[in-house]
């Protein structure tokens, strides 16, 4: 029997999903797959995503799900940030962003809203949609991935951004991981009643379109190397590339830059692996699932979806971990290593190139993720439509 989730009323519910996307792909990419994940299980579900990606329009979304373009920001390499147009101050930026997205709340008028990450937004830009929201009775979701950084420079991130007092607003915390792998809460000076409000849900599994038949069998065993959108990526592909012209390697490499890539690097970069006859590259894909589940092996820097990726479609990885501006990816790189799921190379190893293409060489014969079996650990599609179905039934009760 198909399940209608019910708002107020009796009507589909409709869920409203920020992701602020100031840097990188990752934000867009969860909000779009809890999105998806919810129609599926639901089609009369209405889904609307705010989202700060400059390359949103190169997703496709499910029948049900709208993506809304907010003005867009970067972070620079100092971890400040300005406006992506052309003479706007960040403010300016900022102020038309937070009125969009009050807009949109009003409009829409959701049953549920979903905040990714940042408990007031950018620069406290939703706080003005979560009061009006509160007070209409919609469900406040703050929704974390399992790391967020090092408790020591969390802590006085979150003082000076106002997000500690933010957390009352919320009815619910969803916590995209599992509590022995990582909290990432832990450290912090929480308001009172906010623990009891965390839910630990599974990592978000990922599906990619089966290949035609054949096509697999005729392909050349080949190694992904991912750095995500690519925004500070160049390390992880020099590594990579460096190892190949240093040793001859058995599986050759295909490279994603991602829409981020530097272009002068990518250039150089590009250059080099076209030279290369067991090198080659793309700019982006936009699908790249598809290509993570035919590789022998996966070389990453450790982002929360790559990590998704990994674990849902098996394959045994290689993570070397970006440590600037956040440690993040380390913290989860390490966790994941400690468990037997992946392997990592940290920063400032010794004779990195030698190490590097011995771990290239050995990466098709390590375990996958699955040889490594953790209860819950990729239930957090399931778990999150469980959970916001309970949030629709709490505002029908409510009314």
């Amino acid at each position: 029997m198909r399940f209608v989730a019910p708002g107020p009323g009796g009507s589909p519910q409709r869920v409203l999903i920020y992701s602020h996307d100031t840097f990188g792909l990752g934000h867009l990419r969860r909000a779009r797959a809890i999105a998806h994940a919810l129609v599926a299980e639901a089609p009369e579900r209405r889904v609307v995503i705010l989202s700060g990606s400059p390359v949103s329009h190169a997703f496709r979304f499910a029948s049900g799900v709208t993506c809304r373009r907010l003005p867009g920001v970067t972070k620079l390499a100092s971890g400040e940030y300005r406006s992506l147009g052309a003479g706007h101050h960040l403010d300016e930026v900022v102020a038309t962003r937070a009125a969009l997205i009050r807009h949109v709340a009003e409009r829409f008028d959701p049953d549920l809203f979903l905040v990714d990450k940042e408990p007031a937004g950018f620069h406290g830009e939703v706080l003005p949609a979560l009061h009006r929201l509160k007070a209409r009775g919609c469900r406040l979701v703050l929704g974390l991935r399992d790391v967020l950084d090092d408790p020591d420079l969390l802590a006085p991130e979150w003082e000076r951004k106002g997000a500690l007092a933010v957390l009352p607003l919320y009815d619910s915390l969803w916590i995209y991981g599992l509590e022995q792998i990582y909290a990432p809460l832990d450290g912090l000076a929480l308001p009172a009643g906010i623990a009891d409000r965390l839910t630990y849900t599974g990592y978000l599994r990922r599906e990619a379109p089966e290949a035609a038949d054949g096509d697999e069998a005729a392909e050349e065993p080949f190694l992904l190397v991912t750095p995500g959108g690519g925004g500070d990526g160049v390390e992880l592909v020099e590594a990579v590339v460096r190892a190949y012209e240093a040793q001859p390697l058995e599986h050759r490499a295909l490279v994603v830059f991602g829409p981020f890539f530097p272009a002068a690097e990518q250039a150089a970069l590009g250059a080099r692996i076209a030279a290369h006859p067991r090198l080659a590259s793309l700019d982006f894909d936009a699908r790249l699932e598809r290509l993570m589940r035919r590789a022998a092996g996966v070389v990453a820097m450790g982002g929360y979806n790559t990590f998704c990726e990994i674990l849902s479609f098996d394959r045994p990885a290689l993570i070397l971990p970006r440590v600037r501006p956040r440690r993040e990816q380390l913290i989860r790189a390490r966790a994941a290593a400690r468990l037997g799921l992946v392997g990592v190379i940290e920063p400032g190893a010794d004779d990195e190139t030698t190490r590097m293409a011995e771990a290239l060489a050995a990466l098709p014969h390590r375990p996958p993720p699955s040889a490594r079996p953790i209860p819950g650990l990729l239930d957090g599609l399931p778990a999150i439509r469980r959970l916001a179905a309970a949030d629709a039934a709490a505002c029908v009760a409510a009314e």
